[in-house]
């Protein structure tokens, strides 16, 4: 199946047109034509199948035949992710992270941050790709970047984890982690944390964990986190 976003359609909605861009990808690349079965997604757990009633290159129309919803999951997935010095790796997260099954993610700038301005413009862009090519149905939430002291102002539930590789007390991720259960974690620049933000995380009521016995880089152990969470609630 191949899928495509609109963002402004609900339930309600009988028929929209695409944007010229891709209006002109459906007719122009794909060779869309009258009566070609579209499916489209709102990113908001709907899934619609429309029909072509003007295969336009410059507003292509379709009618909504149908819609199915997908229940969402029974837990949520909130990463806080230092941004990497190199921007393609912190794009991959985001491609990867979006295709297993993340539901927000919060760029963080931290005392050892190499990188403190993103372009979340291009960001929301890989979402959205990674989105359609996963055939997933919920577009993850990108926030604003912040500083890893503003992250807490904002009020976070379930599990609360820190990540990260200094040598102390920590348990290890897969032994906190609990099934339909929402969670929380931070994951450092390349430099990791410093000591007074594991500290502060710690007055915050954030649990240290680890992510195994090798010194990981940023985006893989964002990813290592994020398939540990959705394994752990897989349905057997």
């Amino acid at each position: 199946m191949q899928l495509f976003y609109n963002p402004n359609i609900n339930k309600t909605t009988e028929s929209f047109s695409f944007d010229k861009e891709e209006s002109k990808h459906i007719i122009k690349v794909l060779r869309k034509k009258d009566t070609d079965i579209l499916y489209v997604t709102n990113g908001l757990g709907f899934l619609f199948k429309t029909e072509i009633t003007l295969a336009s290159d410059n507003k292509c129309t379709v009618q909504i035949i149908s819609f199915e919803t997908e229940a969402p999951k029974k837990f949520q997935l909130h990463l806080a992710v230092a941004p990497t010095k190199m921007n393609d790796r912190f794009e991959w997260f985001l491609e990867k992270a979006t295709e297993i099954g993340i539901n927000e993610i919060t760029p963080i700038i931290c005392d050892r941050s190499e990188r403190k301005v993103i372009n979340a413009e291009r960001f929301e862009k890989i979402l959205l790709t990674a989105m359609k090519q996963s055939n997933v149905l919920y577009l993850p939430k990108l926030n604003n970047a912040i500083t890893f002291k503003e992250f807490f102002k904002h009020e976070n539930e379930g599990l609360q984890l820190i990540a990260h590789c200094e040598e102390t007390d920590k348990i290890s991720l897969k032994s906190v982690l609990k099934p339909n259960t929402n969670v929380t974690l931070l994951i450092g620049p390349e430099g990791d944390f410093s000591e007074k933000e594991i500290a502060l995380a710690i007055e915050n009521n954030f649990i240290p964990v680890s992510l195994g016995n090798t010194r990981l880089r940023t985006e893989t152990a964002a990813i290592v986190a994020c398939h540990s969470v959705v394994f752990v609630n897989e349905e057997e």
